[in-house]
């Protein structure tokens, strides 16, 4: 989907092509979803007459300066895409427009016919976009809440390594955050990451200056890369986990080396466990896990499902909130009752002390023989109890029967 190259690109068309030129006609689509705050009637009169100044973007929003406010702006979402006819704009997996297809789109939200005949549309398939007419975008939010632009406004390497260290979230949901960097989306944080041989699960506070130091300059080296060529994938580097991260679990690979998928920052995480590995304490915990729950299964170490339980990390205060509420609903089994059930108890004894015994289960043992004695011994007082009154009431029938009658005078 797009992020900042893919709406670079879109920028650097619209300034190569548009500039100078008057706006001639205005098809703005009657879509409430996607177009915020104003009607489409409103919108169209806004635009008729005017001049495309400049194409600005900051992170992955981008806005037109005409020669007088309001200015249209576009937040791409996860589909949307500038078309303008019979100028190539780099094309990404869920754009819609082909070459063949009727014009404008069925999928257009925003049209415009310039004064020279050149005709530029935003098309969004999947309604997740946002156009809006705004007076001064920067001013506003989103805009207004973004952090620095990866491309425009990079933090120095002191600044970036300052910043990172006083966050207690996982890395990759720390840069997928637009308030901290603007720009950067699930693939190039996928991407630096990789490259950065960090695990996308590592908290921010944790990582050394050097590895700051050299995810900052993946960062840099990444997205400049991306924009040079354009956005197109097919000139990105082969060696760049871009390529098959989105293949198959088990049959995605990169150099020879298997990729790996776990949730991090609430997205679907692509990674080298190989390569990218968790540090620290981290490390220790992520280790200690599968030993632990592997004994209590299987009696030894469990290899295989090292990484499932570094996914169980929690990536953020969300993330560990949802993990609370999951244990309450029913998801620990020692979270629920203070007490165990008896053989729950005995099969964790012999699991803390490596399967010797300690008299446990011999004491569960007498305490439920000692509980059916009594019981047994209740049923026969019970019983006992019941002969004897039902006895008693026989001899008293038995009594009243050969009582004399009274005769009659």
């Amino acid at each position: 989907m797009p992020e900042l190259p893919e709406v670079e690109a879109a920028r650097r068309a619209i300034e190569e092509n548009c500039l100078g030129k008057e706006i001639k006609k205005v098809i703005i689509a009657d879509d409430s979803k996607v177009i915020e705050g104003v009607s489409a009637s409103d919108f169209e009169a806004s635009l008729l007459g005017k001049t495309i100044v400049a194409a600005h973007r900051k992170g992955k929003n981008l806005w037109l300066q005409l020669d007088s406010p309001p200015f249209p702006t576009f937040q791409f979402g996860m589909a949307g895409a500038i078309y303008i006819k019979g100028v190539a704009v780099t094309e990404y997996k869920r754009s819609v427009v082909k070459d063949d297809d009727e014009w404008p789109s069925k999928y257009s939200k925003f049209f415009v016919e310039l004064d020279d005949g050149l005709e530029l549309s935003f098309t969004d398939k999947r309604r997740f976009a946002r156009v809006r007419l705004l007076k001064d975008p920067t001013s506003v939010p989103p805009i207004s809440e973004l952090g620095p632009d990866a491309l425009f406004e990079p933090m120095t390497v002191d600044e970036f390594t300052e910043s990172i260290s006083k966050k207690k979230t996982a890395i990759k949901a720390l840069l997928l955050d637009q308030s901290f960097i603007s720009g950067i989306g699930n693939w190039i944080a996928d991407e630096v990451l990789y490259q950065a041989r960090i695990h996308p699960l590592q908290i921010s506070s944790s990582l050394s200056k050097e590895s700051c130091a050299t995810l900052h300059k993946c960062i840099k080296e990444v997205i400049e890369k991306a924009v040079e060529v354009g956005a197109d994938s097919s000139q990105f580097p082969s060696s760049w986990i871009f390529h098959s991260r989105e293949k198959k679990p088990g049959k995605a690979f990169v150099d020879g080396k298997k990729i790996d998928f776990i949730n991090a920052g609430g997205r679907t995480s692509a990674y080298v466990p190989e390569l990218q590995k968790l540090s620290g304490t981290q490390a220790a915990k992520a280790g200690g896990k599968p030993r632990k729950q592997a004994s209590k299964r299987k009696g030894g170490e469990d290899k295989d499902n090292d990484e499932d339980d570094k996914s169980d990390e929690p990536t953020s205060e969300e993330e560990e909130t949802t993990k609370g509420a999951k244990s309450k609903k029913g998801g620990n089994t020692r979270g629920r009752s203070k007490k165990p059930p008896l053989k729950r108890k005995s099969e964790e004894s012999d699991d803390e002390n490596d399967g010797s015994e300690d008299g446990s289960n011999e004491d569960d043992e007498d305490e439920d023989e000692d509980a059916k004695k009594k019981a047994r011994n209740g049923r026969n007082n019970k019983s006992k109890q019941a002969k004897t009154s039902n006895t008693t009431k026989r001899a008293v029938n038995n009594q009243n029967s050969k009582k004399p009658k009274k005769k009659a005078k």
